[in-house]
């Protein structure tokens, strides 16, 4: 009985949540979307350092600041819309940032930028966020790839709900093996979307800003709000290894097949093509 009725609690809060956030709506110009760990701190991180530069903000963003810049899309007073600069002029942008399943109510007919990453790689950074960052899972790499809640089934929901919510959207697809490949090209496409002038000096410093090693040193001096860990562990770092392909240290044969079997079950057309940006999927 207790427990019926704190969940009904919850859920009352989180709709209460979602209808302040849905009234706030308007003020988005666009949504940066993805799956938890697929790369979006480093993203957010790239485009904040830019934008800082570029409309004169006033201070350089650090990964404690960068969401004064880019906030996350939710009520959350250090990181969320509160938070967010009051941009001069209402010239630049303001780019609301979420990991939140695709929901037409909240998130409407505003643009999106949509961050995939090889699932495999998502796996393998997930576990280690959720067995040492989060200490919300006990077991091993196979048992989490099997998991309901984090593993390979979640992933490819994820993915479906917005492949769907997409359609007949004005969007931008961008992949985490991209910006790898080429860093100032996947920066100057989304500030392009954005409808941001690329000054290519100003994006030159901001890449060389947010390269691996200088953001993993910032996030041991500051660490993230809101997550409480130990940065001295690097595996449960944020920032923490941000290698293409790095799943090829983790994973056997045999789990990457069941990734792929289970991808091959639950995915849609409509999120087979998205995935394809990743080198995943042929």
């Amino acid at each position: 009985m207790i427990t019926a009725l704190k969940q009904r609690v919850r859920e009352i809060r989180r709709s209460n949540h979602d209808a302040k956030l849905q009234s706030r709506r308007g003020e988005v110009g666009s949504f940066l979307v993805s799956y938890p760990k697929s790369g979006r701190t480093w993203l957010r991180y790239l485009l904040s350092l830019y934008m800082a530069r570029a409309y004169d903000l006033g201070f350089e963003p650090d990964l404690l600041s960068t969401f004064r810049i880019l906030p996350n899309y939710d009520l959350d007073q250090e990181r969320g819309l509160p938070s967010a600069e009051r941009y001069k002029d209402g010239q630049m942008p303001l780019v609301a940032v979420s990991h939140r399943d695709y929901d037409g109510d909240l998130f409407g007919q505003t643009p999106v930028i949509m961050l995939l990453r090889d699932p495999r790689d998502v796996l393998v950074s997930s576990y280690f966020h959720q067995t040492r960052h989060k200490h919300r899972f006990e077991g091993d790499i196979p048992e989490f790839i099997e998991s309901g809640q984090y593993g390979a089934a979640s992933i490819a929901d994820y993915h479906n709900g917005w492949a769907a919510g997409l359609e007949g959207r004005r969007s931008l697809i961008l992949s985490y093996e991209d910006m790898s490949t080429d860093t100032h090209a996947a920066v100057r496409r989304t500030l392009e979307f954005l409808g941001v002038a690329v000054d290519e000096a100003v994006l030159d410093e901001a890449v060389r800003k947010a390269q691996f090693d200088k953001m993993r040193k910032k996030e041991k001096q500051t660490g993230i709000p809101g997550h409480d860990y130990n940065r001295e562990d690097a595996d449960a770092s944020r920032v923490r290894r941000g290698k293409v392909a790095g799943y090829t240290d983790y994973l056997g044969p045999e789990d990457d097949a069941r990734v792929q079997e289970l991808f091959a079950q639950h995915l849609t057309d409509a999120a087979t093509a998205l995935y394809r940006r990743t080198g995943f999927i042929a």
